[in-house]
């Protein structure tokens, strides 16, 4: 019985593996929908999220047969609960790429981005996409050294999102309100993006060590 269960527990993990791969692979085509005003891309993308979608269901119902029928202890209940965690996560990942898409859609054919801050997106849009793998990588290696240099591509993130606000805040400003609101939105869709990937790797580490690192100490040595 133990061991389906391990198995079962070493499924779930695939799963969550897996969703945060195709999370990665959203966010990598609503980047290029963006800067490329690429109607088909931001198609794509839209319509693979139910993927995402039900990935995210079919993890979450395993994790709670998990919960419900084997009654898990000590670092397994860890492992399972972090798990639900993990999914909410990874869905909230899959959903900001799917943002980013609409706004690439809402705005064809023009470009939704000024050329100004395209530099500043790809940018955003790479480092997004490298924490995703990064995350994927945690999950199905479990190696808490690895999840722990995590952090510092985020810290990439939140320098780019600042910088980004200098443009937007610069009496130089041309393109008007909504051309600002919408560079607005997209700064904080990839911001909280990578957020969400610096939590599933803290959350590994939680899994395997039984301690949760403060952000700030989740920098590679």
């Amino acid at each position: 019985m133990r061991t389906a269960y391990h198995e079962q527990l070493a499924d779930l993990n695939e799963q969550l593996a897996d969703m945060c791969k195709l999370a990665g692979v959203a966010m990598e085509r609503a980047t290029q929908a963006l800067l490329q005003a690429d109607l088909e891309l931001a198609e794509q993308v839209i319509s693979d999220h139910e993927k995402i979608s039900a990935m995210s269901a079919r993890a979450e119902e395993t994790a709670f047969v998990l919960l419900a029928l084997q009654a898990p202890v000590a670092g397994d209940l860890r492992t399972i609960v972090s798990s639900l965690q993990i999914v909410a996560d990874v869905d909230r990942m899959g959903a900001l790429a799917l943002h980013v898409a609409k706004i690439a859609r809402r705005r064809h054919p023009q470009h939704a981005l000024p050329e100004e801050v395209n530099g500043y997106f790809a940018e955003m849009g790479r480092v997004a996409v490298e924490l995703g793998n990064s995350a994927e990588q945690a999950l199905r290696t479990r190696d808490p050294e690895r999840a722990a240099q995590i952090r510092d591509d985020d810290d990439a993130m939140d320098d780019l999102h600042r910088h980004l606000f200098t443009v937007l805040m610069d009496r130089e400003w041309k393109h008007g309100v909504a051309a600002a609101v919408d560079v607005t939105l997209l700064g904080r869709f990839y911001e909280r993006f990578a957020d969400h990937a610096v939590e599933v790797a803290r959350r590994v580490i939680f899994q395997v060590t039984g301690e949760f690192p403060e952000p700030e100490t989740m920098h590679a040595h």
